[in-house]
């Protein structure tokens, strides 16, 4: 397996693809507003083209955005251009957080927090403390909790986005609790195929970790619009404090 397989993972048809696949985020965004009420510097990790990042920035939030893929990067520039907003972007490592106590509020918003191993992950947490001012909060979101994967984990899956056919197989690693999904993108014949490994933790594995890292629970939804968590739910959404 290759553990550094998401540095050059997110470039050429797979960025386009998750460009046009990746749902609204004005429900995330509604939510990110309620609990960053108070406004201040925030931080979007990883940010990827700026579906976040972009809608904060226009609300009138100082966002940072860090993403360690240049294609990525280069979109979030684009859409920020054409929003008439301005943020700072940083192409570096999600556990490359080097502004001590500068942030007011973050975020981790998709299913990133899984790709870098358990150890990369605990790394990450504590990046994220360091990088917050006391008092701030946290919002981590995931759809690769097993309480939300494995009841409808899909081993097959093939849609068409414009002129790209997207196909993954997925394998779930049970010795290592890890889903491993060979991603194939097809566009006008040729097919760009890589394969993602993400660990898979449960809820209450998460939570020790965010404690772990001194980022102290507050509540764990299934939705932006709070809805509470529960085995099934597609998507475990936690806010915790510094």
């Amino acid at each position: 397996m290759n553990e550094h397989w998401f540095r050059d993972f997110f470039r050429g048809a797979a960025v386009d693809f998750w460009m046009v696949a990746a749902p609204r985020p004005d429900d995330d965004v509604t939510f990110l507003r309620e609990v960053f009420e108070n406004g201040g510097a925030l931080l979007d990790v990883p940010c990827g083209g700026g579906r976040h990042a972009v809608p904060m920035a226009r609300h009138g939030y100082d966002v940072t955005g860090v993403d360690i893929s240049a294609d990525f990067l280069r979109r979030a520039r684009e859409a920020a251009a054409s929003a008439g907003v301005a943020i700072e972007l940083h192409e570096r490592d999600m556990r490359d957080l080097p502004w001590p106590s500068r942030f007011d509020g973050a975020w981790c918003l998709g299913n990133s927090f899984g790709y870098i191993g358990r150890d990369g992950a605990r790394e990450f947490l504590r990046a994220i403390a360091g990088a917050l001012k006391s008092g701030s909060r946290f919002v981590l979101d995931t759809s690769m909790t097993a309480e939300s994967l494995l009841p409808t984990l899909t081993d097959f899956r093939e849609m068409q986005f414009g002129d790209i056919l997207f196909r993954s197989v997925a394998t779930y690693d049970v010795w290592t609790s890890r889903l491993d999904v060979e991603y194939s993108f097809t566009r006008e014949g040729v097919a760009e195929t890589n394969t993602a490994h993400t660990n898979v933790f449960t809820s209450g594995e998460l939570c020790a970790m965010l404690e772990e890292a001194d980022l102290h629970i507050e509540d764990l939804f299934a939705s932006p619009k709070r809805d509470p968590f529960r085995v099934g739910a597609p998507r475990l959404i936690i806010i915790a404090r510094r």
